[in-house]
């Protein structure tokens, strides 16, 4: 998959702003942080864990 260049991201935050309007988007980001926050603590805990098994 190619990476997505500066003039990619612009377009796809202008959609996002087309399709949710700007008093939603605050929201979602505080969502998706929230979410890789805790896919990243639940992948460092099965790393942790089958580190500990060894």
């Amino acid at each position: 998959m190619p990476s997505l260049g500066f003039p990619e991201l612009i377009i796809i935050l202008v959609i996002a702003l087309v399709i949710f309007g700007p008093k939603k988007l605050p929201e979602i980001g505080k969502a998706m942080g929230s979410s890789i926050k805790e896919f990243k603590k639940a992948t460092k805990d099965i790393v942790n864990s089958e580190d500990d098994a060894k």
